[in-house]
C-alpha cells in the first residue's frame, strides 16, 4: 500500500487530524482540506471564514516555515504552525505532499511504525556519531540526558512528537510528561489522528547535549 492509499483508507476511517493540522473531505469541489485545527470552525463558512486560501500542496511550504511571531520553524514539529489559512487538495497525492512539507517524512514513519519495521536509533549511539563540536555530546550523563528530555522535549517545550528512542537499549527514558506524550494532540484516540514520531534526537537536542555536556564538565572541574 503505498502512502497516498494509506492516507485515503486512514481519513476514510475516521482520521482527522496530524499535529496540529485538521484534515477535511470532501468540502465544497475540493477532495481535501486542510487547517490550523483552531481555524477549523472558521473553515466550514463561506468564503472559508475569511481565512486565506491556498490551492496545490506546494504552499504548505511557505505556511510551514514561520510561526506566528515571524519565529523560522527549526524543526517542524515544534507546535507554533501558524494559523489564518486553508489549503485544499486535489488528491491524496497532493495531500501526501502537503501533510510530507508540513511534518516532514511523518506519514512514512507512521506507515513503518504500523508495520513493525521502524528503525529507532537510540541516544547513545546517535551522540557517538557526532564529530568536530558536537563530539562533546558523548560525555553528556545518563542523569544530565535525562533531564534534558524534561526540559527540551514534549508539548511543554513546543514539541508535538511523540519519543519512541531511549537513552541506550537498556536504559530507557524516565518518566515525565515528554516520555508520556503519544505524538497525539488534544487528547485524540488513535483513531483520531496519526501521531508524530521521534525515531531519534534531533539535532537540536544533539547541541543542547553538547551544551550540558560542558556544563557538567566546568561544574566538575570548578573546584
Amino acid at each position: 500500500m503505498t502512502q497516498a492509499q494509506l492516507l485515503r483508507q486512514a481519513v476514510r476511517s475516521g482520521i482527522h487530524r496530524i499535529g496540529q493540522i485538521e484534515i477535511q473531505e470532501d468540502i465544497c469541489e475540493f477532495h481535501y482540506l486542510l487547517c490550523h485545527v483552531d481555524d477549523f470552525d472558521l473553515s466550514g463558512q463561506p468564503a472559508f471564514g475569511g481565512l486565506d486560501h491556498h490551492h496545490g500542496p506546494d504552499a504548505a511550504r511557505d505556511i510551514g516555515t514561520y510561526s506566528e511571531d515571524g519565529e523560522y520553524r527549526f524543526t517542524k514539529g515544534m507546535t507554533n504552525l501558524r494559523r489564518g489559512w486553508v489549503l485544499t487538495l486535489d488528491s491524496e497525492k497532493d495531500l501526501r505532499t502537503a501533510l510530507d512539507l508540513f511534518y516532514p517524512a511523518a506519514v512514512g514513519l507512521w506507515k513503518s511504525w504500523k508495520d513493525n519495521t521502524l528503525e529507532v536509533e537510540n541516544l547513545r549511539d546517535k551522540l557517538n556519531r557526532q564529530t568536530g563540536m558536537y563530539r562533546f555530546a558523548r560525555s553528556i550523563s545518563d542523569e544530565g540526558a535525562q533531564q534534558l528530555v524534561q526540559k527540551v522535549c514534549g508539548p511543554a517545550h513546543q514539541c508535538a512528537k511523540r519519543i519512541l528512542w531511549k537513552l541506550d537499549p537498556n536504559t530507557p527514558l524516565s518518566d515525565s510528561e515528554a516520555s508520556r506524550y503519544n505524538g497525539i494532540p488534544s487528547n485524540l484516540s488513535e483513531t483520531e489522528a496519526i501521531p508524530l514520531l521521534c525515531r531519534e534526537a534531533c539535532n537540536h537536542f544533539v547541541a543542547e547535549c553538547r551544551k550540558a555536556a560542558k556544563a557538567e564538565f566546568d561544574a566538575k572541574n570548578a573546584g
